[in-house]
């Protein structure tokens, strides 16, 4: 999706809103909130009880009455108010003041590169609810690729995956706009429901919440067939008791191969729709991974071992994308030649008045009443 870096410049607050963290990035102020996306409400009264951190925290150990809620999936707002409660809460009444003292604060914030307009519109409505009069909308992909360093803008191609909590998406990039992309339903939550599932299939034991991560080490290629097994703690299914059995690492990276074939599967996809010139650059530059589930162990390996290219890990990879619309924010990033009068022309494409949102509703209201 087009936008502008004129407009991008005039933004004062950078917003990443993911699946597992929610990151506001501030100028002069640098990253204040980074806090699981997750709030924990009274079923009852309706009041919050706790957010990030803390409500994350309750999650599986809550009575009937508490109900931990995750306003965002795979990078879309699906509960428009948790998450604009979720926001003023994590942001602090500090920042919510100084920001209602500036009747054009502007704000940029990442969407999936197939978002579709209801998406983009939540993602609006999301930041207009904590004091945003205008809202920049940006690719992930593109504002990863700034964060992780990538020359973006100019005319060669990066290949760039954000593997997020709950999906993957997979981009090449050239002169600051995508030529080739794909989402994938897979990530962090992905691998952890597969082996959760391997286990309580074929080993009859039910994981606690956290007990998938000493499995983790055993997905990596590192791990040797003759290495001893790993040690997991949890609930036996039909007893009830707690119960601790060792599992083969070979039986780990068996679990997670169906959901990986569909990873490696689309990534063939997008180069199969790529110009040869750019397949061309990959060869010698290879790809990148971001996002929270680039540190899963042996993920860098089994891409390169399927793919042939290169597979480099981003400093921070969790942060890149709040990084890059901090960058953009900040003008660090400049178009390329003649690419600077099209970002120009083409930027209001990608810039939504949130003051607008609401005239749009009463103008279809009136449209549907006149028919």
């Amino acid at each position: 999706m087009p936008f502008s870096l004129d407009r991008l410049r005039r933004c004062t607050v950078a917003v990443d809103l993911g699946a597992a963290r929610t990151r506001v990035h501030i100028k002069q102020s640098g990253l204040v909130v980074d806090e699981p996306s997750a709030v924990a409400v009274n079923t009852y009264s309706g009041a919050l009880i706790a957010v990030g951190t803390a409500a994350e925290r309750m999650a599986g150990r809550t009575p009937e009455h508490i109900r931990v809620v995750r306003p965002v999936t795979g990078g879309m707002v699906v509960d428009i108010e948790m998450a604009q409660r979720m926001l003023r809460a994590l942001v602090g009444e500090k920042v919510r003041r100084a920001w209602r003292r500036r009747p054009s604060l502007r704000a940029a914030v990442c969407v999936p590169h197939n978002a579709d307009p209801l998406a983009r519109r939540a993602a609006v409505e999301t930041l207009a609810g904590v004091g945003a009069r205008r809202v920049e909308l940006v690719d992930a992909p593109t504002a990863a690729g700034v964060g992780c360093g990538l020359p973006v803008e100019q005319p060669e191609a990066t290949m760039i995956l954000v593997c997020g909590a709950t999906t993957t998406q997979v981009a090449v990039l050239s002169l600051g706009a995508i030529v080739a992309a794909t989402t994938v339903p897979m990530g962090g939550d992905t691998i952890h429901h597969a082996l959760v599932q391997h286990l309580r299939n074929h080993h009859e034991l039910m994981l606690p919440r956290h007990g998938v991560r000493p499995l983790h080490q055993a997905l990596s290629g590192a791990v040797a067939p003759g290495d001893g097994p790993t040690e997991v703690h949890g609930r036996d299914v039909v007893t009830g008791r707690a119960r601790t059995i060792l599992i083969d690492p070979a039986d780990v990276r068996a679990a997670v191969q169906a959901p990986m074939t569909g990873l490696l599967d689309s990534i063939r996809g997008v180069l199969h729709r790529c110009p040869p010139d750019l397949v061309a650059d990959l060869a010698g530059s290879g790809m990148t991974l971001t996002g929270g589930m680039a540190l899963l162990p042996g993920l860098d390996q089994r891409l390169h071992e399927n793919t042939g290219m290169a597979v480099h890990i981003a400093d921070d990879p969790a942060t890149c994308a709040v990084r890059g619309l901090a960058a953009m924010t900040d003008g660090a990033v400049r178009p390329f030649g003649s690419a600077a009068a099209h970002a120009r022309s083409a930027g209001a494409a990608g810039t939504v008045d949130a003051a607008d949102v609401a005239g749009t509703a009463d103008a279809e209201k009136q449209t549907a009443e006149a028919g």
